[in-house]
């Protein structure tokens, strides 16, 4: 299953994430940061770690680097 996710996360960053224009705030990205957060920590509290992440990425958010922890 984990497997099944990441790939999922990668065909994203590689193609779709493509199309939109706006940068993310974080370094690294949304994508990255999921992906090696389920590679680190399981697919449940990587999963939950990721959509933390997501909330956190808005507009009145300062980003800068976060790394997996």
């Amino acid at each position: 299953m984990k497997f099944v996710v990441i790939y999922a996360l990668k065909f994203y960053r590689n193609y779709l994430s493509a199309l939109k224009i706006r940068c993310c705030r974080f370094y690294p990205s949304c994508s990255e940061y999921a992906i090696g957060s389920i590679e680190k920590h399981g697919i449940f509290l990587g999963g939950v770690k990721s959509i933390w992440r997501l909330i956190r990425c808005n507009p009145f958010s300062r980003g800068g680097y976060d790394p997996v922890q």
